[in-house]
């Protein structure tokens, strides 16, 4: 029983994920180097923050302490890999010079940012869980000594949040920070918000008697507002995908 729970709550956790992979990254080599590189810079950010947290003697037990921080250095790495990429971007077109001169394409910046997005989730997400499923997997389970029996569930469902809330705010940062004007000023200091909001909001689970209802659902809906103005920065009206969505009709041919 309890290898089927850590199995279900594997695929909530990167059932989804790992469908995005396969259709959007696994088939593109130069999206699975940034993959890579993101997820670097993202252990490079939780290096800074466990030497914050060692120097700090007196508050080591204090996870709220430590939250904070984690999550400004993660933000502080996620634009250091932004001003890598931009410094690299010659280099990278060279890279894929041939590819892209075959497919009449330039330097996909969207594509990077989902790309750099999407490894920083899959590294926080495998973190965030890893220990959990290791646990999971038996001999005993959750709720013997009177503990909340929603526990891995709960965690399943918030590691799927956080992998797909760091991709679309991989997208929103390196695109914010394309623009000129406000946008450049807001995009970042969304993602930076919206992060420090879902991650203080685990801090309710620590409680004796957790409530993970308002963690899961104020977390979904976090996400769902990141897709939303995902949707917007990046100019995607409701017109402009009736007219996609039109066109895709009209240039697919019924089978016969």
């Amino acid at each position: 029983m309890t290898v089927m729970e850590c199995v279900g709550c594997t695929m909530i956790a990167f059932g989804i994920p790992f469908s995005m992979f396969i259709f959007t990254i696994a088939r593109h080599p130069f999206r699975i180097i940034i993959l890579m590189t993101s997820a670097f810079f993202w252990l490079l950010s939780l290096l800074v923050s466990s030497l914050l947290w060692y120097a700090v003697v007196p508050l080591r037990s204090e996870l709220a302490f430590a939250v904070p921080f984690s999550v400004i250095f993660q933000e502080a790495f996620r634009y250091l890999f932004y001003l890598v990429i931009k410094r690299a971007e010659t280099a990278l077109q060279s890279v894929r010079l041939q590819e892209l001169a075959a497919k009449g394409m330039i330097f996909d910046r969207l594509a990077v940012a989902y790309a750099s997005g999407y490894g920083y989730g899959l590294i926080s997400g495998a973190f965030a869980i890893v220990n959990v499923l290791s646990d999971m997997a038996g001999p005993g389970t959750i709720g013997i000594s009177g503990h909340s029996q929603g526990f891995f569930t709960a965690t399943a469902f918030l590691t799927l949040a956080i992998i797909l809330l760091h991709t679309f705010w991989g997208v929103v940062m390196f695109t914010s920070l394309d623009k000129h004007g406000y946008q450049r000023i807001v995009g970042p200091i969304v993602v930076v918000i919206a992060h420090m909001l879902f991650s203080c909001l685990t801090l309710i689970n620590r409680t004796k008697t957790p409530v993970y209802a308002i963690s899961l659902v104020t977390g979904y809906l976090l996400l769902l507002a990141t897709i939303f103005y995902t949707i917007v920065l990046n100019g995607v009206t409701l017109n402009s995908f009736r007219r996609s969505f039109i066109n895709v009709r009209e240039t697919t041919t019924p089978l016969t």
